[in-house]
């Protein structure tokens, strides 16, 4: 794959040096000097100097033949320009953004980015995940689909408690994958009996997600 990063950071720089290992071609874009050329030290040709919010810097880049844009820079806006001229202007088939601030993502996606990485909202579901009582984490994000895969874990005063599976209303919107009890992993299936502190994980969509919260006692 031919693949152009938008940001010579410390993001981009090893991400371009991952894929490069990976047998991609790849090539990292960076407007600032003293960066350029630290960064052509390590990567040689792998790196053009020019700013990737320009059109300019774009075409001189090949973005026209590009599989993917990748826009990694520590400002938001920039990189929602890149993904943006790289969609309309360059027709590239696929483009990821990096998102300092998570409240940006619905922006992101209704401006038809592609994929949106908040390393702040990953380390943030890591955190609650851990927090003692935390019981409802947000795993994974399936924007295409609109769905998100979530873990819950059963208080022990949750009106399920005791109930096999057949006998709670669960919200149309939702699909119980997986229960694990202790060690043991069981597939959930209508005459399952939920217990206090079973880890469900669940496919939701949003709408679902509430419900489901309700249903197992975490609203």
């Amino acid at each position: 794959m031919y693949i152009i990063v938008g940001g010579g950071g410390d993001v981009g720089y090893y991400l371009t040096r991952y894929l490069l290992q990976q047998g991609h071609e790849i090539l990292l874009l960076e407007k600032e000097n003293r960066r350029f050329q630290t960064l052509s030290e390590e990567l040689g040709q792998a790196v053009l100097k020019g700013d990737a919010c320009e059109a300019r810097t774009m075409e001189e880049a090949g973005a026209r033949r590009a599989d993917a844009v990748i826009a990694v820079t520590g400002e938001d806006e920039d990189n929602l320009v890149i993904c943006q001229m790289a969609k309309k202007r360059f027709n590239v088939g696929r483009t990821i953004a990096r998102l300092n601030n998570p409240k940006h993502e619905e922006l992101f996606q209704r401006l038809g980015i592609d994929v949106t990485v908040s390393p702040t909202k990953a380390i943030l579901s890591l955190i609650e995940s851990e927090l003692p009582g935390q019981r409802f984490v947000l795993l994974m994000n399936l924007k295409r689909a609109g769905l998100e895969i979530i873990q819950i874990v059963v208080p022990s005063l949750s009106p399920v408690v005791g109930k096999p599976l057949s006998q709670i209303n669960l919200p149309r919107r939702s699909n119980l994958a997986l229960i694990i009890r202790g060690e043991e992993p069981i597939i959930p299936s209508a005459d399952v009996t939920i217990e206090a502190n079973d880890e469900i994980y669940a496919l939701v969509n949003r709408e679902g997600e509430e419900e489901l919260r309700r249903t197992f006692g975490n609203a």
